[in-house]
């Protein structure tokens, strides 16, 4: 294993877990307090309600459990979605402050477009991908999340979601509606862009230490702070971001976070590869 090209995957908003305070507690208490300065409050105590909560909750218990293993430099490093902002942390383009920064900022302008605008969503549809294309045109919904074979999330109005699920019954598909109000990853979050791209431009970004890719252009960053404004309305290729690491060498995937979304992506991508979840042991041999 000491050999095997590593990857570390930092994962986006629905990996959250109960106990994300605990690992930010005991790993890094002073994260914990900065948190609630910069959302306002406790993040932890409101995941549930909402992005702006749950963003920086999940960002605080991805970086903390990436300080507790060390702060491991990887061989190459991805984040899926908000997940970005902790890769590009884990390497080295932005400190940990001003990830959360951008992560508090992010969950609020993103929240602050989609309950702006009539109801919007998510959905993911697991099964046959043409009928998910189908489904999707005949409703003109966007597919926002291309995650792996067999899973496409779509988003849109929420009134044509709840009839794309209605098609999705016809065709065998297993629909899941996401826990988010907002068609995100699509041009509705346009509004979001210009305040996102300030708090971008006022902080400090570096040159990567180790390539980070980022999940939308399934390379590595060219541009941080473009692209992460880009993200914003723009499909996550999360499925082409894992070949293309796997193309560079990549054998084994481990996830960065409290849950293990991931860790499923990637044995369902690549079944060839190695994908585990975090910890202090597993990672002393990254």
């Amino acid at each position: 294993m000491r050999d095997m090209p590593t990857a570390l995957l930092f994962p986006g908003q629905g990996s959250q877990t109960k106990d994300m305070r605990d690992v930010v507690l005991e790993a890094s208490p002073e994260l914990l307090e900065r948190a609630a300065d910069a959302v306002g409050e406790d993040p932890f105590e409101r995941v549930a309600d909402g992005t702006r909560f749950a963003q920086p909750a999940l960002y605080c218990a991805s970086v903390a459990l990436w300080i507790s293993a060390g702060s491991p430099e990887p061989e190459l490093v991805a984040g899926h979605s908000l997940g970005e902002v902790g890769a590009l942390v884990a390497g080295g383009a932005i400190s940990i402050e001003d990830g959360l920064w951008l992560a508090a900022r992010r969950g609020r302008v993103m929240e602050d477009v989609a309950t702006s605008q009539p109801s919007g969503g998510m959905l993911a549809l697991l099964g046959d991908e043409d009928a998910t294309r189908r489904i999707a045109a005949a409703h003109d919904l966007t597919i926002a999340n291309d995650n792996a074979p067999g899973q496409l999330v779509v988003s849109g109005p929420a009134d044509e979601l709840d009839r794309a699920v209605e098609d999705a019954k016809g065709e065998r598909l297993k629909a899941m509606p996401l826990a988010v109000r907002g068609a995100f990853h699509t041009e509705a979050m346009a509004p979001a862009v210009p305040e996102f791209r300030k708090a971008l431009d006022a902080i400090d970004v570096r040159a990567p230490k180790v390539p980070v890719y980022s999940s939308v252009t399934a390379r590595p960053f060219d541009d941080v702070r473009s692209d992460l404004a880009a993200a914003l309305v723009r499909p996550v290729r999360w499925r082409e971001t894992l070949h293309a690491l796997h193309d560079r060498g990549v054998g084994r995937f481990v996830e960065v976070g409290p849950g293990k979304v991931l860790k499923g992506l990637v044995r369902r991508t690549i079944p060839d590869a190695k994908a585990t979840l975090l910890t202090k042991p597993e990672m002393a041999h990254a």
